[in-house]
């Protein structure tokens, strides 16, 4: 099973990091600019995978996983879509954990192909989905989990600003998102992996860590996929309580903040890729800290 992948992955690397490949034409230093004399979706798709190839080069020996976020790719059309899959299959081609984050769901029939596409017929080990069609669209996901080892993140507390507005409603004596997050530990249930963890894992934003601090007791077999460090303003400590007591259960993503790197002062420095990597580690560095200032080693 991919979740028992994942975990072994983050002890061997001591690094519970997610690289997170949200990459634009506009991101890339002048280095991997197209010189082309027309900059076609496709030549910006071209340049924006050379770069992809490079940032996991430089960080597939220190991080687990990386997440490739679908609508970054999808803009530039076919080219793009082929940028997406060519980036999933060289990071699983160099040992990494993929994430698909593309966030699909739809009723029964429509979420099947979802899954088809995106999980059984695709590099990538995880996919994350939205729970808003209840189990007629989660079904066809976790049958193609069961089909192939592999697992989906499910969006229980997601990291941007707005989300309470339905996240945060109270129902029948409990937030909607604690809801959710029930269905996600019932529907995980049948999917256990050895490593005491389900292949339904679910994302809890680390810009809200008291709420991410109730869903760490009120799912203790759930994996987290934790956005939100760095550029969306959250910071290790408040990653910290997404952990177990053992220092396991959470891989934490960083994408802007580790693909725009080179712009830090710190990192100036370096190559983009080189940047890239010391800011991996420096964020592993950040995470084990404060997971030590818990107690935790």
């Amino acid at each position: 099973m991919q979740i028992d992948r994942l975990c072994r992955a983050i002890k061997e690397t001591q690094c519970p990091v997610c690289a997170g490949l949200d990459t634009e034409y506009g991101y890339l230093p002048p280095e991997y600019e197209s010189t082309a004399a027309e900059l076609t979706d496709s030549e910006k798709a071209k340049c924006v995978l050379k770069f992809n190839c490079d940032i996991i080069d430089a960080v597939c020996d220190i991080v687990p996983s990386v997440k490739v976020q679908s609508a970054y790719y999808e803009q530039y059309g076919a080219a793009g879509v082929g940028c997406f899959f060519d980036t999933m299959e060289y990071a699983s081609r160099k040992g990494l954990v993929v994430i698909a984050d593309a966030k699909r769901n739809d009723i029964g029939p429509t979420a099947k192909a979802y899954a088809q596409a995106h999980l059984i017929n695709s590099p990538a080990d995880f996919l994350t989905v939205n729970a808003y069609f209840g189990i007629d669209g989660i079904q066809p996901f976790l049958e193609a989990c069961e089909m192939t080892g592999k697992g989906v993140f499910v969006l229980v507390k997601t990291s941007n600003p707005s989300g309470g507005e339905f996240q945060d409603l109270n129902i029948g004596g409990r937030k909607l998102y604690e809801a959710v997050a029930d269905k996600v530990r019932l529907w995980g249930e049948p999917y256990m992996g050895s490593c005491g963890y389900s292949s339904v894992g679910a994302v809890v934003g680390a810009t809200y860590p008291a709420e991410a601090r109730k869903l760490r007791e009120r799912l203790p077999n759930t994996f987290f996929l934790v956005p939100g460090y760095g550029a969306q303003g959250a910071d290790a400590e408040d990653i910290a309580v997404n952990f177990d007591d053992k220092g396991l259960g959470a891989v934490v993503n960083a994408s802007r903040g580790l693909l725009l790197a080179y712009k830090k002062e710190k990192y100036a420095h370096l190559s983009a890729p080189d940047a890239a990597r010391a800011f991996a580690l420096d964020m592993k560095d950040d995470i084990m800290a404060a997971l030590k200032r818990r107690g935790i080693e």
